[in-house]
């Protein structure tokens, strides 16, 4: 995989993915989590060559599986030559090391990856730094472990000392390197609020969306930003600010001016090190006027996927802003759905049924886009010119 966490080996790597199937789960939902997974691998430059899942009510604390479920993993491994095992969860450091010996290969937990692609699209210094102060948030408590080989040499007298000793230097570097992190990004905060001073006077809109909605196609749409819009996720990690101006519906009024702002896409299980490092760049959305909460609707999930991104919003002191929901991606709506089709799946295929559901009647205004196609972008203008009044 290529990054920063760990080696990157020649080609694609050849993975497997572990998920716990738990009894709280909705029917589909932890299968619907390690699809999630497998394109996170897949941005990371893994290749996907099973997918392993055990009915649990919890993850096991030693081996996050059970020992039956574990050992057909390892014979799996072994006998298809598999690099890197990927689990769906943060595994402690000692879940680490304990299937690290189980199945003779690779771990990564789901953080682990999620730093890992943070790290290979970082391309300012405030995201590089970021990246690096959560990477190294993540490290601290596993030093342990990456010193584990000192306690198996032959001839050990001094070596568990030595260890001892080389672990607590590495903490003590560790967290040093943790603190000028820190006082990097406020010297970098600093800068960027007194850029955003400079724009008093004009109004704030952001958006704001699970990863891989499309909120920067949308974005390229309306302001011609050239903001990298890929299907991968995180592929945006950097806010992007322009300068926006709408002709007013009203010819006998001014244009309507804003600074629209994409920020980066949220995700369900996102390690906690990278909300917390962060915030700074969302100051966009905690800055703004007006929230434009992207959505795939032709996502089965996409109910859940707005409780993730509603979550991270309280999390951030964002969630009593004025918003708009997009609904975006119309346009891979099933034109003629079967009655059995609505039944069996919690998607609403139908453009018009969706549209007479809650979602279209509740409080929070809504529009239907198609980025691809172009589709009601124009309907969008006018909501966010309504948002802004």
């Amino acid at each position: 995989m290529k990054g920063k966490l760990f080696e990157t080996a020649v080609g694609l790597e050849r993975a497997v993915l572990v998920g716990a199937d738990l009894y709280s789960y909705r029917k589909g939902k932890s299968l619907e989590y390690l699809e999630e997974l497998a394109f996170l691998a897949e941005t990371a430059g893994a290749v996907t060559i099973k997918i392993f899942t055990q009915k649990l009510d919890k993850p096991h604390t030693k081996t996050y599986l059970g020992q039956g479920k574990l050992a057909e993993v390892a014979e799996y491994v072994k006998e298809n030559e598999i690099d890197v095992a990927i689990f769906d969860d943060e595994l402690s450091p000692s879940q680490t090391r304990n299937l690290e010996e189980e199945l003779k290969c690779k771990i990564i937990d789901r953080s682990m990856l999620i730093l890992d692609i943070f790290a290979s699209n970082a391309r300012t210094a405030q995201a590089k730094t970021q990246v690096e102060l959560a990477r190294n948030q993540y490290l601290l408590p596993r030093l342990t472990r990456m010193w584990e080989h000192l306690d198996r040499q032959k001839g050990g007298i001094g070596q568990r000392g030595a260890g001892e000793k080389e672990i607590e230097t590495d903490r003590r570097a560790i967290r040093q390197t943790i603190s000028l992190l820190k006082d990097k990004l406020k010297d970098i905060d600093n800068q960027n609020q007194t850029r955003r001073k400079n724009r008093d006077g004009l109004k704030k809109v952001a958006f704001v969306g699970y990863t891989n909605v499309g909120k920067s196609t949308i974005m390229n749409l309306i302001t011609k930003a050239g903001v990298l819009a890929e299907n991968k996720l995180f592929a945006t990690l950097d806010s992007t600010a322009r300068k926006v101006v709408f002709p007013n519906p009203d010819p006998s009024l001014q244009p309507v001016s804003f600074i629209l702002s994409d920020t980066v896409g949220f995700i369900r299980k996102l390690p906690h090190q990278l909300v917390e490092s962060f915030k700074s760049t969302l100051d966009e959305v905690v800055d703004a006027d007006l929230l434009l909460h992207v959505v795939d609707v032709s996502h089965q999930g996409f109910e859940e996927q707005m409780d993730v991104v509603k979550s991270t919003l309280h999390e951030i002191g964002a969630d009593q802003k004025p918003c708009i929901i997009v609904f975006n991606k119309i346009d891979k709506y099933n034109p003629n759905p079967t009655a059995e089709d609505i039944f069996e799946d919690t998607t609403i295929y139908n453009l018009d049924l969706l549209k007479q559901s809650w979602m279209a009647n509740e409080n929070t205004p809504v529009v239907f886009v198609s980025a691809l196609n172009k589709t009601n972008i124009d309907e969008l203008k006018l909501k966010i010119i309504e948002g802004l009044a």
